[in-house]
Formats: C-alpha cells, sequence, structure tokens
C-alpha cells in the first residue's frame, strides 16, 4: 500500500468516526436531557415506555419519538419558498457534524511504515477552519425562518443570526487567547503543548498546561460563547415559544423537524469536544503526555483500571442512590429489576477493575499493544471530559431563566466583548515580559 492510499483510508475510516460520534451522543444527549430535568425538578423522568415490561431506564422513550416522527405526516405548506425551506434542516444537520472531523481523538500511532492519525484532516490552520466551518451553521436558521414565509419564524431567524454573530465575536476573542499562550493554528499542535505542566519563566508550577489554568477569562468567555451558539437556554431566543410560537421551525413537520431538533443536540456535543480540547487538555491526562504513556504500559494499564473502577464506582453509587430516594421506579413490570441488575452490574465492573491491577505488573506488553491501549485510554478521556460539559448544557438549561432580548445583547457587547479585549491585552503583556 502507497503512502497515499494509507492516507486515503485513513482519512475515510476518520471522517466515518468524525460522523457517527455525534449521531451516537444524540440518543444519549436527549435521555440524559429528561434525566437531568427529573432530577432538577425532583421527579422520576421518562420510565413508561417499555417492551414486555422492560424500560432501559426511559431509553425506550428515544425510540418511540422515533416512530412518532417517521409516522407523521410531512407536511409542506404551499407558500414557503421550497427549495430552501427543504434545504434548511439540512444543512443544519450537515453542519452540525463536520467540524468534528478536525479534533484529534487521540495522539497518532505508527502502523508499520505510516502513521495513523486519529483526526480526519491535518490543516495548517485549522482551529481557524474549525470556526469558519462552525460559523456557518447560522445559515440554516435564518433559511428556515426566512423560507417558511411565517412572520414568528422570520423573527426567529431574525433573533438567531443577531445572537450567534454577536457571540460568535466574543468566542472569536476568547480564542485569541489561546493563540497568544500556544502560538499554534494546529489543533492538534495546541493538544500536545496541553500534555505539559505550565513553565513561568524558568520554574515549572504543578498544574498541566491546561487553556483553563493558563487562560481562565478565556474559558469562561469561550463557555458562554459556546451556550449562545448552541441556542440553549438561557439563549433560546430563536425558538422563544411564550413569544414566537416556536420560532424559526413552526412550519417544521415529521423528520425535517427530528433533523433541527438532532442538530442541536450535535451542536452540544460538538462544542462540549472543542471546549474539553482547546480547555481541559483534549486527550491528554494531566502530566502525563503520550510518550510517557507508551514507554511504560504497565502503569498505562493500571492507571486505564483505576479510571474505570472510579468512574464503575460513582456510576453503581448514583443508581444505588436514585433507587434508595424514588422507590416507585419500581412499581410494576420488569423495570423492577432494571436499576438493582444495573447498579451490581457497576460495582461489579468496579471490583473487577481493581481486582486485575495487582495482576498488571507481571504482564508484558508489546510495543504495538501499549499504542493502541494508550490510545484508547487517550480516546475515553477525550469523551469523559466531553461529557461533563453535556451534563453541564443540561444543568444551565434546567436551573437559568430565558434573558429577555435586550439582556441577550447587553450581555454580548456591554459585558463580555470588553472583557475578552482585556483578556487579550493581558495576555500579551504577560507574554511580552515574562
Amino acid at each position: 500500500m502507497s503512502a497515499f492510499e494509507f492516507d486515503l483510508m485513513n482519512m475515510a475510516i476518520m471522517v466515518t468516526v468524525a460522523w457517527l460520534t455525534p449521531l451516537q451522543f444524540i440518543p444519549l444527549m436527549i435521555w440524559l436531557e429528561r434525566k437531568g430535568a427529573a432530577i432538577i425538578q425532583d421527579r422520576i423522568g421518562p420510565n413508561r415506555a417499555a417492551i414486555f415490561g422492560v424500560r432501559l431506564f426511559g431509553m425506550l422513550h428515544n425510540i418511540a419519538d422515533v416512530i412518532k416522527l417517521m409516522m407523521k405526516e410531512d407536511i409542506t405548506p404551499n407558500h414557503v419558498s421550497r427549495f430552501y425551506y427543504l434545504l434548511a434542516p439540512f444543512w443544519a444537520m450537515t453542519i452540525a457534524l463536520i467540524p468534528l472531523m478536525l479534533i484529534p481523538f487521540a495522539a497518532s500511532v505508527p502502523v508499520g511504515e505510516f502513521l495513523f492519525r486519529f483526526q480526519a484532516t491535518n490543516f495548517d490552520n485549522s482551529l481557524l477552519l474549525l470556526f469558519a466551518v462552525t460559523g456557518l451553521g447560522v445559515y440554516g436558521i435564518i433559511l428556515a425562518g426566512w423560507a417558511s414565509n411565517n412572520k414568528f419564524s422570520l423573527l426567529g431567524g431574525l433573533r438567531s443570526s443577531a445572537q450567534m454573530i454577536s457571540y460568535e465575536l466574543t468566542m472569536a476573542l476568547a480564542i485569541v487567547g489561546i493563540l497568544l499562550v500556544y502560538n499554534e493554528l494546529r489543533i492538534e499542535k495546541i493538544v500536545e503543548a496541553q500534555g505539559r505542566f505550565i513553565e513561568f519563566g524558568n520554574y515549572y508550577i504543578a498544574l498541566p498546561a491546561w487553556g483553563i489554568f493558563l487562560q481562565p477569562i478565556g474559558f469562561f468567555l469561550f463557555l458562554i460563547a459556546a451556550f449562545a451558539e448552541t441556542n440553549r437556554t438561557p439563549f433560546d431566543l430563536a425558538e422563544g415559544e411564550s413569544e414566537l410560537v416556536a420560532g424559526y421551525h413552526i412550519e417544521y413537520s415529521s423528520m425535517k423537524f427530528a433533523l433541527f431538533f438532532m442538530a442541536e443536540y450535535a451542536n452540544m456535543v460538538v462544542a462540549s469536544l472543542v471546549v474539553a480540547t482547546l480547555f481541559l487538555g483534549g486527550y491528554q491526562l494531566p502530566g502525563l503526555d503520550t510518550n510517557a504513556l507508551r514507554s511504560n504500559p504497565n502503569q498505562t494499564a493500571i492507571l486505564a483500571l483505576a479510571m474505570l473502577a472510579l468512574g464503575m464506582g460513582i456510576a453503581g453509587y448514583a443508581t444505588f442512590k436514585r433507587i434508595r430516594k424514588q422507590k416507585q421506579l419500581f412499581a410494576s413490570g420488569g423495570s423492577r429489576l432494571e436499576y438493582p441488575v444495573l447498579a451490581i452490574v457497576f460495582i461489579g465492573a468496579a471490583l473487577t477493575a481493581l481486582a486485575l491491577i495487582p495482576i498488571v505488573p507481571g504482564i508484558h506488553f508489546d510495543a504495538d499493544f501499549a499504542n493502541w491501549m494508550t490510545m484508547a485510554l487517550q480516546a475515553g478521556t477525550l469523551l469523559g471530559k466531553a461529557l461533563i460539559f453535556c451534563w453541564l448544557f443540561v444543568q444551565i438549561r434546567w436551573t437559568l431563566p430565558r434573558f429577555r432580548y435586550d439582556q441577550l445583547m447587553n450581555l454580548g457587547w456591554r459585558m463580555l466583548m470588553p472583557l475578552a479585549l482585556l483578556n487579550i491585552v493581558i495576555t500579551a503583556l504577560v507574554k511580552f515580559y515574562f
């Protein structure tokens, strides 16, 4: 196989992974949204849909929703601009899936004489391209609002365009701080730089060189702008039900509406992965770069098992806590056993991982296995960090009320924008003198 053929195969595989990742996260995010809202509001949440008494903790509601949307009549009103009306939902969903092609999921792994990249594309200015692509997402909402020929839809589209353009400026200025700190436009190089410790003059600080530590103001600015870019509460002015009926997607039904719905959750996943990549070290573990993990495979395996045990232990504890607090979950049918069985599986997995840790030092791992084990650990680390922000999206939505439109604009232009400019000045001065 030639180098060109290998690169082509590498790109095809990673393009598929980049498209499938948010698609697989969408049902998880919908379930997490419903369960998160239930926990915050102190209620049970989805638990009625069942097949032979098995409810899968509310996940079957997603299947019921898909069937419902597919069975609904697909109406295209006569008064719409048909081409742009049909283009809008497909545009929104496509743009939501593209940015992950620029995100590295793990460090490259040598395969024979070639290097397999866990990134679909490898442009020198990939950071600029990332925001150029995400900036195109506003066109889906604008097209939907304008092409629907409905005044409420048009108002929703106009609101969204003003909102997204305003907060994109803050997001771009927050990224300028990252460029000043790491002096890189390639996302994979920024991630690699975050694998080191913070260096201040001739001294090292016992903190990883993550964006959140080097650019704390930029991190919060970027995070707020990311909430605004995804049109989520408290920034959902484009869909203000109390004011605009349903906003830009009033005239959409069936699977065309579902594409807008899915695009929102895909944008959440992409935003979470971008924040984790630029500000939380991406796939890097604190103070452990790729070479350190690969050169110490036994310690890497122990670390992976410890992380698995911790994650499964937390999940098991949360499940037991849920059982104790809400016994009505087990009122009837097979659901009576689901949560206890899940809790036992989680705790069992945690105990198994702990039991394997003493065995690992006596095992010999070859270099290839160490490389792929490191890759799996890094990819899991990135997804774990992204899930933290996905949960934060849910928490914020069900905690804060919707802004008024004047509050939205004041926050973006009078507070966040000056703060972003001030952050650039401070960062530039620190870089210049230190």
